[in-house]
């Protein structure tokens, strides 16, 4: 899952970037209302971690300019101001969950798992296709009932196309969801994490959609 994080703190904001990335997110941080404002208008993202308080304005500001283009982007407001009025008026301004500091960083990965889960209209957190079962929280997979060892890179192809099944997703979709805007992506990476991904858990489970990228194989 690609998320974007909005926090003017820099230690506050590189914590949550490395910490994020152990969950097995991957993580673009901005200090600002404008640079969020920048990153969704070049960007997407699987939900949206938003500070209030920022130098150049309210992060309210930024969730309700979402809302009224009908953006349903995923937020998860993360701020010092924690009263029960903050709570309220945050998520009736379109949050999707409200979290005050200081926090547990297991608890931010645990909310944006479900706020995500919940967008997608799936009741249960775990993924299931064709008898390939992905935990998203545990960071697991079975394959028939039996464990699969997969890297962060792999693991996150995976959970893109179960994420969207029968969907095709391009090479560039996927790409996005692995690597954030600091990282040097080369040609060929996506095409070998699907090979190393099939065999692991089927050659035949992810299928090639020629020009156009790839998708789980129906039954």
């Amino acid at each position: 899952m690609r998320i974007l994080v909005v926090e003017d703190d820099t230690v506050l904001l590189d914590g949550l970037r490395v910490g994020l990335g152990l969950h097995g997110f991957t993580v673009d941080a901005v200090p600002s209302c404008g640079d969020a404002r920048s990153a969704l208008a070049t960007a997407e993202f699987d939900a949206i971690v938003l500070d209030l308080m920022l130098p150049d304005g309210s992060g309210l500001d930024v969730l309700r300019e979402l809302r009224r283009r009908q953006h349903a982007t995923p937020v998860l407001l993360l701020t010092a101001k924690d009263t029960v009025a903050d709570r309220i008026g945050g998520l009736d301004s379109g949050a999707d969950d409200y979290l005050g500091k200081p926090f547990d960083l297991d608890e931010v990965a645990a909310r944006l798992r479900a706020i995500s889960r919940r967008a997608a209209g799936r009741a249960t957190p775990t993924l299931s296709w064709n008898g390939i079962e992905l935990d998203p929280g545990r960071r697991t997979v079975e394959v028939g009932g039996h464990p699969v060892s997969l890297s962060r890179r792999e693991f996150s192809i995976l959970e893109a196309l179960m994420m969207h099944p029968g969907t095709v997703l391009s090479k560039d979709q996927l790409a996005d969801r692995l690597y954030g805007w600091q990282e040097d992506v080369e040609s060929n990476t996506v095409e070998v994490h699907i090979h190393h991904l099939r065999d692991k858990v089927g050659r035949d489970a992810v299928e090639t959609v020629r020009g156009l990228g790839y998708r789980l194989r129906s039954a």
